[in-house]
């Protein structure tokens, strides 16, 4: 070692371009770093950026809410409808490139569908029932009564007996005899 505290490197182990202070740098990267979203051999992304996939999403979401609470009418009627606007302008989207869930959207039409279905069928089936168990006869029993407790409560009492005769007590006993393990035991 040379008394200047550096080793000494002889003419091969020397690099081709001198240290700091003189000659040139070593030649840098041959081609610019691409700026950001432009690589090679890619195209340049679109204008519209990232997928509206939000209202076939939505459309899916809702019709799921509707066919879950279709037994409410209203629900189902209501979430049903709002579910296929959504599919509607989710699955225009997907046809105008701005989405790419088009299927997800026709999914949210088709349970929309459904739940409005279903929520329709349940008026009818409600309606049934409330004339099976005479409800027009309360309505038109209480109408009649008034303000009269005494016979709003006639009322309410006849349209008991008649649900109860139609559709069974709360307090009858089964109408199947339970039969006990011994019978079925070989003696």
């Amino acid at each position: 070692m040379p008394e200047s505290g550096m080793p000494s490197l002889s003419p091969e182990s020397r690099p081709s371009w001198s240290p700091a202070g003189g000659g040139y740098p070593p030649p840098g990267y041959p081609y610019p770093y691409p700026a950001p979203g432009q690589y090679p051999g890619y195209p340049p992304p679109g204008p519209h950026g990232a997928p509206r996939n939000g209202a076939g999403i939505a459309a899916l979401v809702v019709a799921i809410a509707g066919i879950v609470t279709a037994l409410s009418v209203v629900g189902g009627v209501l979430l049903g409808i709002v579910a296929i606007v959504l599919g509607f302008v989710g699955h225009s989207r997907a046809k105008r490139g701005e989405a790419d869930n088009g299927g997800v959207a026709i999914a949210g039409i088709v349970l929309g569908v459904l739940a409005v279905v279903a929520g329709i069928g349940c008026i009818f089936v409600y309606v049934g029932i409330w004339r099976t168990a005479g409800g027009g006869d309360y309505v038109d029993c209480m109408t009649k009564a008034g303000s009269d407790t005494a016979a709003q409560q006639q009322c309410t009492d006849r349209f008991r007996e008649h649900f109860e005769n139609k559709f069974g007590s709360a307090e009858a006993p089964p109408l199947v005899q339970e039969s006990s393990d011994s019978a079925l035991m070989p003696a």
